[in-house]
């Protein structure tokens, strides 16, 4: 019924339509020409959906996306598959067969950006100039930071983290072979993507306990450094309720700096404390979301703030010191939470932007800052927080979406991924926005 609703609306197109579909083999360039229109940084939602949005305006050959990796994941569908629902190969594509067609892939790993001189230069040795930059690398994540952790992921199986390929089949492995004690879920002291993922994951984990008879046994814990449940208090104030529900503990202003594998114990700083009083805790399994920056190579650039994120004007994605530089995504300083539902908006104003500019025009960007984050709270329900730039809801259902519904749910598992892969990376999915006025009556509201 959802599915049908989106259809009718435009918002989901049949999935055998020939938008969206793979394009096939990909070969990455093996000499990058010296000059391109366009160099994108990063291959990730942000990169990949711009290239494409840009291909079709200045045509074939003219852009060169600049990527690494040998594959493209789905990173919002890490929570079902620490939590045994999907399979990480679910998640994943062929870095070469997502990437728009009309571009040049050069498989590289740029070590530094030059805006002065209009040019980046390539771990193999290559310097390419362009006239417009786009930058969309995302953040890397720090397991380093946290004493003993990286050491515990590869030694303690109910050590486990959702954030990396690496370690999250390893979440679902330590679920099922949880006994007795404590479940820690952590939360860092810096920015993340997807802040509401070590809540999800915590929620799914406390439902397998309570289904497997597990549950008498064990107590959950979420340990986070903030001073609020979540950012937006609408959604904060459900979840409130589902915590007290379920009778999970929350301890705030608590961030993990120290884990002790061969105790199985886990060191948290009280920030509320003056004297950085410290405070452990035994676990039984412990799911780690880890710091998270820029890339180390950003934040050697003179692209960044002093916190290391990309400064754009955060209405039209243009730099605010460099008029033929954008940025969109994770690895900016746009104050909206760092998910994939606010690059789908992203991405086309930061196409707007880039054509004004070309044609000696002003951008004129109205972004809102519209981001989402579905909420799972078990397997069978879902909160859909939708909000803007000041932390207000920006539903776009006519019903309200601070309640856990299965509808919702559904949508998170089974029609996000589609409309990601078939339209968002492809540069044909904009956000909700033409969907939110039609089921309000055209107040969008």
């Amino acid at each position: 019924m959802l599915s049908n609703c989106l259809l009718k609306f435009g918002v989901l197109r049949p999935l055998g339509c020939q938008i969206g579909q793979f394009r096939g083999a990909h070969t990455p360039v093996g000499s990058p020409q010296k000059g391109y229109k366009v160099v994108v940084v990063g291959g990730g939602a942000g990169g990949c959906s711009t290239a494409a949005r840009l291909c079709r305006q200045v045509g074939k050959g003219n852009v060169a996306v600049i990527e690494p990796a040998d594959y493209h994941y789905y990173q919002p569908m890490f929570t079902l598959v620490g939590s045994g629902i999907k399979k990480l190969e679910n998640t994943q594509h062929p870095m070469s067969e997502v990437l728009p067609s009309n571009c040049d892939w050069v498989k590289d790993k740029v070590t530094a950006f030059d805006p002065e001189n209009n040019t980046v230069t390539t771990q193999d040795g290559h310097k390419i100039n362009y006239d417009y930059l786009v930058v969309s690398v995302g953040l890397q994540l720090n397991y380093n930071k946290i004493k003993g952790l990286e050491e515990a992921l590869a030694s303690d199986p109910m050590v486990a983290s959702n954030y990396s390929p690496m370690y999250v089949n390893k979440t679902y492995n330590a679920m099922r072979s949880f006994k007795e004690g404590n479940a820690i879920f952590t939360f860092p002291n810096t920015p993340i993507k997807c802040a509401g993922a070590p809540q999800k994951i915590m929620y799914l984990t406390e439902e397998y306990l309570r289904t497997s008879g597990k549950r008498d046994k064990s107590k959950i814990m979420f340990n986070s450094p903030l001073g609020v449940l979540f950012g937006v208090k609408k959604y904060a104030d459900a979840l409130w309720k589902v915590v007290e529900k379920r009778g999970i503990d929350i301890n705030l202003k608590q961030n993990l700096v120290e884990i002790r594998a061969d105790k199985k114990e886990a060191v948290f700083e009280k920030l509320d404390s003056e004297s950085k009083e410290k405070v452990t805790y035994p676990y039984e399994m412990i799911h780690v979301t880890p710091p998270m920056s820029t890339p180390d190579v950003l934040q050697q650039s003179p692209l960044v703030n002093e916190a290391g994120f990309v400064t754009v004007n955060k209405l039209n994605m243009q730099h605010t010191k460099y008029p033929n530089v954008f940025g969109l995504g994770d690895c900016t300083d746009i104050p909206t939470a760092k998910t994939a539902a606010a690059i789908a908006s992203q991405n086309a104003i930061l196409a707007n932007s880039f054509k004004a500019v070309m044609n000696g025009q002003k951008p004129t960007g109205n972004y809102n800052g519209y981001t989402s984050c579905p909420l799972i709270t078990s397997r069978s329900t879902c909160i859909l927080a939708e909000f803007d730039f000041d932390g207000q809801p920006l539903e776009t259902f006519p019903i309200d979406q601070g309640v856990e519904r299965t509808t919702m749910y559904h949508l998170k598992k089974d029609v996000m991924p589609e409309v990601y892969w078939k339209m968002l990376l492809n540069g044909r999915w904009a956000g909700p926005d033409l969907a939110r006025k039609l089921m309000h009556l055209g107040t969008g509201k």
